[in-house]
């Protein structure tokens, strides 16, 4: 495969490198003329077998010609983003916390996005004008605790904007803390600099969660850029998505959670696949989930352990949707522990 140096924006560029085979061209071109592409130099660089399915890099940022199919079920917003958007750059699905969203460029392009149909280079970022109006949102709802800083990928933007928004927020008194959710420290690691960690200072509480679905991501140069964060006193969390063929056994998400922890990185959620569609072929059944969380239970301390989560279509919000291990039977209770045995639990008689 041809060593890349700039980002593979384009099925030419794809071909160019040895990641598309000239042959699949265009099978792939209804796919890329649809849902943007971009894949990093650093991820091109993991990519150990371009035409695998199953390549673990690869099936995360490489089109598919199965995107191409549409299932029944499948939605443009699944999430439910456009019903919760008061003000451009506003999404306010919580009481207590809003999505702000200053651009939906990404560094790269998931092929699992639930937003796939928004984000890129068109998209844009929010001009001074709608970032003060959504700004002036956050200000007049004083119900708002915590601000979440997503996109696109917040990260993308230069260290001098980042400050300006990161300012801002920090002198509304009631937003008391300050998330990021990128994928940039692993997928463009050279971006995390001293000055984009010390752009995102502020007074606040500020979190950064890093979306990763597999321990490959995790290059020598992503842990260094994460490194730099967490020593600038920048508390990490993690988001994955639960994919079809990619990481959905224990052994594969217990290798990433560990890797993770390790790295002074929380594992914060699992991600069931959302309903975006053309994205069928990565989603597996909730059942299948639940078995996997059943399995990584007892194997894992819970500082590894991420919650298994489902967010409603239609934009109803995130919900648990991990295994159950509390049985009713004939009036009793029992209990059931990491390795499927059931125990008796005496129950209140009041």
């Amino acid at each position: 495969m041809t060593a890349a140096t700039k980002t593979l924006r384009t099925l030419a560029d794809l071909v160019a490198s040895g990641v598309v085979a000239p042959e699949r061209a265009a099978e792939l071109a209804p796919v890329v003329e649809r849902f943007q592409v971009a894949v990093t130099p650093s991820m091109l660089g993991l990519i150990e077998d371009a035409g695998s399915p199953v390549d673990p890099i690869a099936a995360q940022f490489v089109p598919d010609p199965r995107e191409a199919l549409v299932a029944p079920e499948e939605l443009a917003d699944p999430i439910g983003d456009a019903a919760h958007s008061p003000v451009k750059g506003i999404v306010h699905r919580y009481p207590d916390r809003v999505l702000l969203l200053p651009t939906h460029v990404c560094a790269v392009y998931c092929r699992f996005c639930f937003r796939r149909e928004t984000v890129g280079p068109e998209g844009g970022t929010l001009s001074e004008s709608e970032l003060q109006a959504a700004l002036g949102y956050i200000e007049t709802h004083p119900e708002i605790f915590e601000v979440i800083l997503s996109g696109g990928d917040p990260l993308v933007l230069s260290p001098r904007r980042l400050q300006e928004i990161m300012a801002r927020l920090s002198a509304i008194e009631h937003v008391k803390v300050i998330r990021l959710h990128s994928r940039v420290p692993a997928v463009d690691p050279g971006r995390i600099n001293d000055e984009l960690a010390a752009a995102l200072k502020s007074p606040k509480a500020v979190y950064v969660v890093l979306h990763i679905s597999h321990a490959r991501e995790l290059s020598a140069a992503a842990i260094a850029a994460c490194a730099k964060l967490v020593d600038a006193g920048i508390p990490m969390f993690s988001q994955s998505v639960l994919l079809k063929g990619i990481n959905d056994d224990a052994a594969t998400l217990e290798a990433l959670f560990r890797t993770l922890l390790a790295n002074r990185i929380k594992p914060y959620y699992l991600h069931h696949g959302d309903l975006a569609q053309g994205t069928s072929h990565l989603r597996n059944d909730l059942e299948a989930g639940q078995a996997i969380m059943r399995r990584l239970r007892g194997r894992l301390s819970g500082l590894a352990q991420p919650t298994y989560v489902l967010d409603v279509p239609g934009g109803h919000g995130k919900i648990p949707v991990g295994p159950n291990y509390l049985h009713r039977h004939d009036g009793d209770t029992e209990v059931e522990d990491p390795q499927g045995q059931r125990h008796p639990y005496p129950s209140r008689k009041d």
